[in-house]
């Protein structure tokens, strides 16, 4: 079993950057590739970035790229998404989650509790 927290969101203006932090506890964290998913409002769950177990290998959505970096640190058992020139439609409660590297969310077995970014206009 892994346990998941995020934190890290709030309310931001249109530009602004966060950076959310996924802690891990349980089992081995560097057993699992982590990702990174949204849900907006009216949405459905959507991929936005992934990184292998050694943090070797990343891939993010076309929507985020370029303004999104997923990266981890396997000694603090925690993933990262820095997150740039945030817009509006990135307004979004953001999961992270443990698994197999991809952007399936079926091939992830354990999911945080998510955390509201909010980006104002």
């Amino acid at each position: 079993q892994v346990q998941l927290v995020e934190s890290g969101g709030g309310l931001v203006q249109t530009g602004d950057s966060l950076r959310l932090s996924c802690a891990a506890s349980g089992r081995t964290f560097n057993n699992y590739a982590m990702g990174w998913f949204r849900q907006g409002p009216g949405k459905e769950r959507e991929f936005v970035a992934t990184v292998s177990t050694n943090g070797g290998r990343t891939f993010h959505a076309g929507s985020v790229k370029g303004r999104f970096t997923i990266s981890r640190d396997n000694a603090r058992n925690t993933v990262y998404l820095q997150m740039n020139s945030l817009k509006p439609e990135d307004t979004a409660v953001y999961y992270c989650a443990a698994g197999s590297y991809g952007i399936s969310p079926n091939g992830y077995d354990y999911w945080g509790q998510g955390t509201q970014v909010t980006v104002s206009s």
